[in-house]
C-alpha cells in the first residue's frame, strides 16, 4: 500500500491550474487598480474642494482687510465764536450750537494747512471734497458734548473723504491720466504734503464696528448690523432651543410609535429641507399681515429664523438621545426611577453634548441666512442704533447684501470686510461646537 497520499489536483492538467491561478491574478490586479483609482478620485476632490475654498477665501481677504483701517486727517480746528455763536445765545439757546456753519471751520482751516488762498472757489472745493461730508458732524458732536471750547482752537481727527481713503491705501490706479481717476494731481500733491506733516495717516476702523450704515462709504459701519444680529440670535435660542429640546424628548421617549408619528416625523425631516425663502414668506404672512408686528424688527426675523432652525434642532436632538445606550435606560428604570426621572437625570445629561452642537451648528445657519430677512423686510437703511427687538433693525448677511449692491469702489472693500466678520463668527460658533463635543463627549 503506497504511502503517498494524492493531490486533489493530481488528476487537472496543468495547463487548467495555471490558467486559474493567472485568472486569480489578473483579478486581484484589477481590484488593486480599481481600490488606486478611487484613492486617487477621492484626493483629487479634496484637492479640488480645499483649492476653489483658498481662493474664496484669499479673495475676500485680499479685498476686505483693507477696511480694518480708515485713513483719518488731523487738522487744527478754530471753532471760532463769530461762526459758531456771534450773539451768544448759546447758554440761553443750546440748539444754535447745532445749527453753525462747521463746513467753515473746515474750510479754514484746510486752507491754512495747505497754503491756499480761502477765496479761490476751485481751489477750496478740491480741498474739501478730501475730507468726509461727515467730518461736520464730528465738529457739531464736539461743541454740543463741550461748549467750553468755542473760541479756542483744537485738534480734531476726521475722516477722509472715500476717494482719497482708497487712494492712499493704493487701490486706485494712479499712473493713468487724471481724467479717469476720482482724485486730482492736485489733490495726490496735498495728500502727500499733509502725509508729510503727520495729518494725514492711518488708524484703526473702529467705526466699522460702531458707526451705522451711511451713504457714505467712509462713515458706512456694521454697528446696527450687530445688534440686529444678537437679538435675531437670542430670539432663536430663546425659542427654538427648549422647543426642539422638548419635542425632541417627546418623540423619541414618550410618543407612541404609530401613523401620527410617523407622519410628524416625515413632515420634520422634510421641513428640514424646505427653501429658506419659504420661511420668509411664511413670516411675512403669518408675523406681519395677520399679526401686525412692525416690518424689518429683530423680533420678526427671530421668529422666522426659530421655525426654519427648528428642524434641525429636533433632528439634531433625537440623534443624540439615541446615541445614548439603552442599557442606561434599562438601568435606572430597574432602580425604580419613573420615565421623567430616567430621561432627565440620566439619558438628558449624557446626550447634551450632541443637543449643544447641533443648537451651535444650528445658530450659525441661522446667522448666515440672508433671504426670509429681506422678505420681511429688514433691508431697510437703518443708521440708528436698535434699542429693542422691536425696533427697525437688520443683520449682518443683509447688510453685506446692501453694500453688494452699491456701486462706489469704497463699498467694495467695506462689503469684504463685512464678509470677513461673518465668517469669523461662523467659525468660532462652528469652533465652539467642536470643542463642547469633545469636552463632554463620553464614549460607551
Amino acid at each position: 500500500m503506497s504511502d503517498i497520499v494524492s493531490s486533489p489536483h493530481s488528476n487537472i492538467p496543468h495547463e487548467l491550474t495555471s490558467g486559474t491561478s493567472l485568472r486569480r491574478d489578473i483579478g486581484i490586479k484589477r481590484r488593486y487598480a480599481a481600490e488606486r483609482r478611487f484613492r486617487a478620485f477621492g484626493f483629487a476632490a479634496v484637492i479640488f474642494g480645499l483649492v476653489f475654498l483658498l481662493i474664496l477665501v484669499s479673495t475676500v481677504v485680499r479685498n476686505g482687510y483693507t477696511a480694518f483701517v480708515q485713513t483719518s486727517i488731523t487738522l487744527p480746528i478754530e471753532f471760532s465764536e463769530a461762526v459758531i455763536d456771534p450773539a451768544n445765545k448759546r447758554s440761553s439757546d443750546p440748539k444754535v450750537l447745532i445749527a453753525a456753519n462747521y463746513p467753515i471751520l473746515i474750510r479754514n482751516a484746510l486752507a491754512k494747512a495747505l497754503g491756499i488762498d480761502p477765496s479761490d472757489r476751485m481751489l477750496m472745493r478740491q480741498a474739501m471734497a478730501m475730507v468726509s461730508d461727515g467730518a461736520r458732524i464730528t465738529l457739531r458732536d464736539k461743541v454740543v458734548a463741550n461748549p467750553s471750547i468755542v473760541g479756542t482752537t483744537q485738534n480734531v481727527t476726521m475722516l477722509a473723504n472715500a476717494n482719497i481713503d482708497s487712494a492712499n491705501k493704493g487701490q486706485i490706479d494712479l499712473s493713468g491720466e487724471e481724467k479717469d481717476r476720482k482724485v486730482s494731481d492736485r489733490q495726490l500733491a496735498w495728500m502727500q504734503q499733509l502725509t508729510a506733516a503727520g495729518a494725514l495717516h492711518k488708524v484703526f476702523n473702529s467705526g466699522l464696528f460702531l458707526s451705522g450704515n451711511s451713504s457714505r462709504p467712509e462713515a458706512a459701519g456694521l454697528g446696527v448690523a450687530l445688534i440686529g444680529s444678537l437679538y435675531l440670535m437670542l430670539t432663536v435660542l430663546a425659542l427654538a432651543l427648549p422647543v426642539g429640546v422638548a419635542a425632541s424628548i417627546y418623540l423619541e421617549e414618550f410618543a407612541p410609535r404609530n401613523r401620527l408619528t410617523d407622519l410628524i416625523e416625515v413632515n420634520i425631516n422634510n421641513l428640514a429641507a424646505v427653501p429658506s425663502i419659504v420661511y420668509g414668506l411664511l413670516g411675512l404672512s403669518v408675523f406681519i399681515n395677520m399679526m401686525g408686528l412692525p416690518r424689518s424688527a429683530s423680533l420678526v426675523g427671530g421668529l422666522v429664523l426659530s421655525l426654519m432652525t427648528l428642524p434641525m434642532i429636533i433632528i439634531a436632538t433625537r440623534s443624540a438621545l439615541r446615541a445614548v445606550p439603552p442599557s442606561i435606560r434599562s438601568a435606572a428604570l430597574g432602580l425604580g426611577a419613573s420615565r421623567m426621572q430616567m430621561v432627565f437625570h440620566h439619558v438628558l445629561p449624557l446626550a447634551m453634548p450632541g443637543i449643544l452642537t447641533g443648537t451651535i451648528l444650528g445658530l450659525a445657519h441661522a446667522l448666515g441666512e440672508t433671504a426670509p430677512l429681506l422678505l420681511i423686510g429688514m433691508v431697510a437703511f437703518v443708521a440708528n442704533y436698535p434699542t429693542s427687538p422691536l425696533d427697525p433693525s437688520t443683520a449682518l448677511p443683509v447688510q453685506i447684501y446692501m453694500w453688494a449692491s452699491e456701486a462706489e469702489r469704497a463699498f467694495v472693500e467695506r462689503t469684504s470686510g463685512a464678509i470677513i466678520v461673518l465668517l469669523f463668527f461662523l467659525v468660532a460658533m462652528n469652533i465652539g461646537a467642536i470643542l463642547l463635543r469633545r469636552r463632554f463627549e463620553r464614549r460607551w
